[in-house]
């Protein structure tokens, strides 16, 4: 993926006093990494959202601040849990020539038979993936074609996954992808993202630490990645 560059100031503010930055359009990030200390920094808010929808978690961007620039991933972006707004994003340094761990997205592709017939549905028990390769081979995501899954209990697991030359995958391969399930009734699968949506918002709120304050040196080989609830498919 082609790097994106991004422009940073250091900041001294910390703690719950980056609520000015905020209202002065600015994001409170962290760098670290790749043999160098944590740094705080920020970043305009619309810059940083326009190289987050271009770069995700898996895609380089190139941090330029203090007269200097780093290879970065960015990580562990905090989103208000209330009005979905960005409070503080990590940029994980790295170094080009050495491999490195990361979560990737799996998306689903192509219509299953067993959904289009309302024979069943599809459980997506797993959204992203942990792998292993240079910070140049991540892929942004690993596609799941689903036209096979045409009866109840079908299902795809890590082994039967595309992964891309060059990146292995370290998340075990007899996990579950997806999978076909009974159909519920309308009602039940309400009740069922409710509860996920419910669960998702206490966890996001039990998480989050003072707003602005970083979270501390990371491994250089780990770059954590934010978790989604299961997903259910219908026709």
């Amino acid at each position: 993926m082609k790097s994106i560059s991004l422009d940073a100031k250091e900041r001294e503010i910390t703690g719950k006093k980056v609520k000015k930055l905020r209202k002065e359009g600015l994001l409170p990030i962290t760098v670290y990494g790749s043999g160098i200390k944590s740094v705080s920094l920020s970043v305009p808010i619309k810059e940083f959202s326009i190289v987050y929808r271009q770069a995700g978690e898996t895609g380089l961007v190139e941090l330029k601040f203090a007269g200097k620039s780093e290879h970065t991933l960015i990580s562990n972006v905090q989103i208000h849990p209330v009005n979905r707004s960005v409070l503080h994003a990590e940029f994980h340094a790295v170094k080009l020539t050495e491999k490195i761990k990361a979560k990737v997205p799996v998306e689903l592709v192509g219509e299953s038979p067993a959904v289009q017939n309302k024979i069943g549905v599809l459980l997506q028990t797993l959204n992203e993936i942990e792998v292993e390769a240079l910070p140049t081979d991540l892929p942004e995501k690993i596609e799941v074609e689903v036209g096979k899954l045409s009866e109840i209990d079908q299902q795809v697991i890590v082994s039967d996954l595309k992964i891309p030359s060059g990146v292995v995958a370290l998340t075990p391969g007899e996990e579950v992808v997806v999978k076909v399930a009974p159909a519920v009734s309308e009602e039940t699968k309400k009740e069922l993202e409710a509860a996920a949506a419910e669960a998702l918002a206490a966890k996001a709120e039990e998480a989050a630490p003072v707003e602005g304050a970083p979270t501390g040196e990371a491994p250089v080989t780990e770059v954590p990645a934010k978790e989604e609830p299961t997903k259910e498919k219908t026709a």
